[in-house]
């Protein structure tokens, strides 16, 4: 074997990690004001849905003077209204950042800003979304969800406390946490990936399988909570230095086209495109067979949900079987993108035929 034959052996990576500061533990969201004044910070417009109002007051108390006001209206796929809206009261209030408190939704607003006009901001998940830890960004307007990429909406700084993730139910945390783990699982085909990015994606999910099964028996084991928050840190700080394939490129147009629950979506749909790309992407996948036990992840990711409650089809999450013809053709529209074995208009009508009907895979 000659030396190019040497180099082609050698596995070639880029690796380029993000520079967002991360606080992680138990209470971390009392060292907030000190954070904002390290980052020079002086007028945060604290944003939430307005399911966590409560912990949004809760942040603007923390920063007392440092906090220019609240906007408590994100919404799930960060509809375009709602953006101009947020936008216009962080400029009546002179906002020169801003606080994200809460899930993926509330993160997306705060990209939104981070975009137009350029606010910093800092994120404090709720669940594990892990949007945080993704230059992603999504738009929504007139039944489509518009993504793009841009190290300029990450956050300055993530503050991961467990004690927030409480009070999450126990449904909302397992599609939660299969979310996340459809980061993990993206990345490690992703062709931009890389073995640290394994790394990350096995133990993330190995800690996130592990984690479920208690929270759904005991919703305030603390112990359960902080290793899912862990984990959903590393799943979505692996989909952060790699690149979407089809899998989030179909749940981000089912959401935008059909408003359904972005988490849920994630947790139907995974098993199904997995399946379609395992046999493809079956070098790659091995971290992922470990960290399940398995040989074969579909059936396993779908076992899982469906033992831990999880919603089982489309058909659940509202989607109707007319729907199918004009989701695959935006997917479709959408293309190329990355994904370890090509893909036709007939492979995604199967694919959501198959997610509709909840069957097995």
């Amino acid at each position: 074997m000659g030396p190019d034959d040497a180099r082609r052996d050698v596995f070639a990576f880029d690796y380029q990690p993000p520079p967002t500061r991360v606080g992680f533990g138990a209470g971390v969201l009392d060292t907030l004001p000190r954070l904002a004044a390290e980052l020079g910070l002086r007028r945060l417009l604290v944003l939430s849905t307005p399911g966590r109002v409560a912990l949004a007051a809760t942040a603007a108390d923390l920063l007392g003077a440092r906090c220019a006001g609240q906007f408590t209206e994100a919404r799930m796929h960060v509809p375009v209204a709602v953006a101009d809206r947020a936008r216009a009261v962080a400029r009546e209030l002179a906002a020169d950042g801003c606080v994200a408190v809460g899930g993926g939704s509330t993160t997306g607003l705060a990209k939104a800003l981070a975009l137009d006009p350029g606010l910093p901001y800092v994120a404090v998940p709720t669940s594990y979304a892990g949007s945080e830890m993704t230059p992603v960004w999504g738009l929504t307007e007139g039944g489509r969800k518009t993504t793009g990429k841009n190290p300029a909406v990450l956050p300055r700084a993530v503050l991961y406390d467990p004690d927030l993730t409480l009070t999450l139910p126990a449904r909302t945390s397992v599609a939660s946490a299969m979310n996340a783990i459809a980061h993990a699982v993206e990345a490690l085909y992703a062709p931009d990936t890389s073995p640290y990015v394994a790394l990350l994606a096995e133990d993330g999910v190995r800690r996130l399988v592990a984690a479920l099964p208690e929270i759904v028996r005991a919703p305030g084991d603390r112990v359960a909570r902080g290793d899912a928050l862990y984990g959903a840190w590393l799943c979505g700080s692996c989909l952060g230095v790699t690149t979407m394939s089809l899998h989030h490129k179909l749940c981000h147009t089912l959401g935008g086209a059909l408003d359904l629950p972005h988490a849920e979506t994630h947790t139907v749909v995974l098993p199904y495109v997995l399946a379609f790309n395992e046999e493809a992407a079956r070098d790659r996948l091995e971290p992922l067979k470990r960290a399940l036990n398995t040989w074969y992840p579909p059936t396993a990711l779908q076992e899982l949900a469906r033992d831990l409650g999880a919603p089982r089809s489309l058909a659940d999450l509202g989607m109707a079987a007319d729907d199918i013809d004009r989701v695959a053709e935006l997917v479709l529209a959408q293309s190329p993108f990355a994904n370890p074995r090509p893909v036709s208009l007939d492979d995604v009508r199967g694919l959501l035929r198959a997610a509709h009907a909840g069957s097995d895979v």
